[in-house]
């Protein structure tokens, strides 16, 4: 362990050496925060769990620093812990192996693995291969800490819990925040975009976050183990969440969570898949041959989501005639489209969407919100975010990544046994959680900041940790 240590002291003092070489380079402002980095290295290098675990309390509580200047989006305190995590857990790696080698077989971290290949190809081939490689690098300090060194610290089932208990508690904590400020304006629908300010952009991200909370709180809260005090706590946290939710004025994030319930009921009633695709393919074709009739019936909604009823903000969901948020969104899927198709094999690269969509947009599609700057949200999708920027290709493996997670936690789920009601649960709780983000991901894009990577990230590590523990277990019993 002295030689751990000595290795951690040599990284954090080189990670300080850079840090503060990157402060004095921006006018000095930032150095009141030299003390901090100095307390949170010796956290890293001494209370290395603790302090990992940390990271889910202090993520809903971060501030992108390009909110107060005019220097690149830097989320903190969390990216430059992450990114500190990532090269001490490299170093450590290499220098005293940890890592549990059957990860590298697991089919979430083959498709992750060989989607970020294809990205360091797609960004050689960029319009902006600066751009592509630092959203390549953004993304690697997620997923290389949680995703990957995540499954040593989520082997032990209270790390999982803890893990998602300060996600939780951190994220009701910014959602009281967000209700108290958003009580002097009247709970306005207006307001309700930005009163979560600094600590999420929009009402969107936090109406997406919230949501991602609600079925993990609602898993612990029915846990049989969980003491009398932690069941009145989390049932509070429950009601912190719903309502934040509600006033969020998302309508998304409200969809997620209803289409997440019922994929939530197939998985416990075991509905057969091959049953699913069947009935999905009917309904497409019924949709393409009824495509006119819907066209008509779309035409003639006129529900605004200014309205500030519930029911009535649910319809404008589907309006596609005068909603400027709907149309904008139209507006963004349309030029990735357009993107796709004069680049379609490799895109235009990682992180370029909003570089690049600008001549891409049609006149007839231009709304009251449009923009050519990128600076309203980015291609408002992650799977038209991948077509555009890194082609066909990137598209099929990041869908092959969202197959292989919902894949491995459903297997998971069904081979663990009754008796582990705790864990059940809380796969169950993972599994809808995780779909209320990826269904929201058709219509929002969020996996470039930490309030969404460092959840799904970590959720993700937590389902390969205990897939290696089941399977310990029926060899065991083999």
């Amino acid at each position: 362990m002295a030689g751990v240590n000595k290795i951690g002291l040599l990284i954090g003092a080189v990670a300080l050496a850079v840090l503060f070489g990157l402060l004095n380079a921006m006018n000095l402002e930032y150095l009141g925060f030299f003390p901090i980095a100095l307390l949170f290295i010796y956290l890293a290098i001494f209370e290395t769990e603790k302090f990992f675990l940390s990271i889910a309390f202090l993520t809903p509580l971060s501030v992108n620093i390009e909110e107060y200047t005019d220097s690149f989006g830097l989320f903190l305190p969390t990216e430059p812990l992450l990114f500190g995590l990532m090269i001490f857990f490299l170093f450590l790696q290499i220098r005293i192996p940890f890592l549990d080698k059957r990860i590298w077989k697991n089919p979430i971290v083959i498709c992750v693995l060989v989607y970020l290949f294809w990205l360091i190809i797609t960004s050689i081939t960029s319009t902006d291969p600066i751009v592509s490689f630092k959203s390549i690098l953004a993304r690697l300090w997620f997923i290389i800490p949680l995703l990957v060194f995540g499954t040593h610290f989520f082997k032990k089932h209270e790390n999982r819990v803890v893990f998602l208990w300060l996600f939780i508690v951190s994220c009701s904590l910014v959602v009281c925040f967000t209700l108290i400020h958003h009580s002097i304006y009247g709970f306005g629908e207006e307001e309700g975009h930005w009163v979560m300010w600094p600590f999420f952009k929009d009402h969107t991200i936090y109406g997406a976050t919230v949501a991602l909370c609600l079925p993990i709180s609602l898993a612990l809260l029915n846990q049989k183990g969980s003491p009398p005090l932690s069941k009145a706590v989390l049932i509070l946290l429950n009601s912190i969440l719903i309502t934040g939710l509600i006033f969020s004025y998302t309508r998304a994030a409200w969809l997620s969570v209803f289409c997440a319930g019922i994929i939530g009921l197939l998985v416990y009633f075991r509905v057969n898949f091959k049953l699913l695709l069947g009935l999905g393919l009917a309904l497409g074709f019924i949709i393409y041959a009824q495509w006119d009739n819907i066209q008509l019936v779309l035409a003639k909604n006129k529900h605004e989501h200014t309205t500030e009823a519930f029911e009535e903000k649910i319809q404008s969901a589907a309006n596609v005639t005068t909603d400027a948020s709907n149309l904008e969104r139209i507006n963004r899927w349309d030029c990735a489209y357009q993107m796709f198709k004069q680049r379609p094999v490799l895109g235009f690269g990682p992180g370029t969407y909003a570089f690049e969509y600008a001549p891409f947009q049609d006149p007839e599609n231009l709304t009251i919100i449009s923009t050519n700057f990128g600076d309203m949200g980015n291609a408002h999708s992650e799977y038209l975010s991948a077509l555009s920027e890194s082609g066909f290709i990137g598209l099929l493996l990041f869908i092959s990544i969202v197959a292989s997670i919902f894949t491995c936690a459903i297997k998971l789920y069904y081979k663990t046994p009754s008796h582990e009601n705790d864990i059940k649960l809380l796969i169950m709780g993972i599994i809808i959680s995780l779909s209320t983000y990826f269904i929201h991901a058709f219509l929002n894009n969020y996996l470039d900041t930490d309030k969404a990577a460092v959840p799904i990230w970590a959720m993700c590590a937590m389902i390969i940790a205990m897939s290696l523990k089941a399977n310990d277990q029926s060899i065991v019993q083999d």
